[in-house]
């Protein structure tokens, strides 16, 4: 428990910080598990899928919850993923 004024005030902070977070990462998770469910059915919700994901990605590095080079990693495994499927949906 928080003794001092300022403490208090940290620990007021930290709770909203983390609420914030959560919230992202949970944005991130769904954003990601709706394309993964999209590949699999495939047509053209996969494009809005995966424009929503790129979207909350950046959203999360814009606010410093994920750092941008992981987001780059992130967009690029799963425009390689959206190619892969393509081609064996052919």
């Amino acid at each position: 428990m928080a003794n001092t004024k300022s403490a208090k005030k940290a620990n007021r902070s930290s709770l909203r910080k983390r609420q914030y977070n959560l919230n992202t990462k949970n944005k991130l998770k769904t954003a990601f598990k709706l394309l993964r469910k999209s590949i699999i059915i495939g047509g053209v919700e996969t494009q809005s899928a995966l424009s929503n994901a790129y979207s909350a990605l950046d959203k999360a590095v814009k606010s410093n919850f994920v750092p941008k080079n992981r987001a780059d990693r992130k967009k690029s495994r799963l425009a390689k993923l959206i190619a892969r499927s393509s081609k064996t949906n052919e």
